[in-house]
């Protein structure tokens, strides 16, 4: 009897490992040059997004996840534009935007007007933007609780076979980060500098992109803008970029786009 799974590696079955495609050295040029993120579906998942802010635009699509402690899983899904509880969320988005302007922008909002929310219910707005062919998820916010580590290490694993980038901030205190410290998640801290294209790798963890996070200037609001530091901001230029990557190159998976991502960085061998 042959082990399970090895059928897909008989002649027949063996699909063609899909290639980056170079012709010469892996360049943000190549990377992006020209791209505007159309075609790229991004999830925020944070504190909602305000539609129409100047900085945002356009929100392609909303959902609230709210806590109902009579539904099975403890929340219920409300489809429809909503505001931003707290101004969190349209920072994000209005990074994201400025970076890929052509991508659809979908907020899922799963944090309160203080920016805190539950466990369970970030775990499930992650679990729509999986199962809602969301390319990339915006992350800029964590749990450390362990009773959460099994939940989040599975949407991670779910996410990275369904092509879906989670991009996800490292907490701010060092302290455990779920699930930006899954070695299949993109986790995000900042990094001095404005540059949005300048990004650095770090190959040590449990972070592995460093991005401009420190005393930036961001949407808020009542379309207004603030100026703000934390590793929340860093994380969505890491998004936006990849909705870039995504955009000039389709179907690239999660490690090919963390390849394209390292090869660029500032701190990359010398081409």
């Amino acid at each position: 009897m042959r082990p399970a799974w090895s059928w897909q590696f008989e002649p027949g079955a063996l699909q063609n490992a899909p290639g980056l495609g170079l012709d010469g050295p892996l360049t943000k040029e190549w990377a992006w040059g020209g791209a505007t993120g159309a075609g790229v579906k991004v999830a925020v998942v944070d504190s909602g997004i305000d539609d129409g802010h100047p900085s945002v635009g356009r929100v392609n699509g909303a959902v609230a996840l709210e806590y109902d402690p009579a539904e099975e899983d403890g929340y219920r899904v409300v489809e429809g534009p909503h505001e931003d509880l707290y101004g969190h969320g349209t920072a994000c988005a209005g990074i994201i935007r400025a970076l890929a302007p052509d991508c659809e922008i979908y907020s899922v909002r799963v944090l309160g007007s203080k920016l805190t929310g539950k466990g369970f219910i970030f775990a499930g707005g992650v679990r729509w933007a999986i199962r809602n062919g969301m390319q990339v998820a915006n992350l800029s916010l964590s749990t450390g609780r362990r009773d959460y580590y099994a939940p989040f290490h599975g949407l991670a694993d779910e996410a990275y076979f369904a092509n879906t980038m989670l991009v996800s901030a490292i907490n701010n205190v060092r302290t455990r980060s779920f699930p930006a410290e899954f070695s299949s998640v993109f986790s995000v801290a900042s990094h001095e500098g404005r540059d949005p294209y300048s990004i650095d790798y770090n190959p040590n963890g449990p972070v592995e992109f460093g991005a401009p996070g420190i005393n930036l200037e961001v949407a808020w609001l009542e379309n207004g803008r603030i100026e703000a530091t934390g590793n929340s901001f860093a994380t969505p230029h890491i998004a936006g970029l990849i909705a870039l990557i995504l955009s000039k190159h389709p179907g690239l998976t999660p490690f090919q786009v963390k390849t394209v991502l390292a090869g660029v960085a500032t701190n990359a061998p010398a081409r």
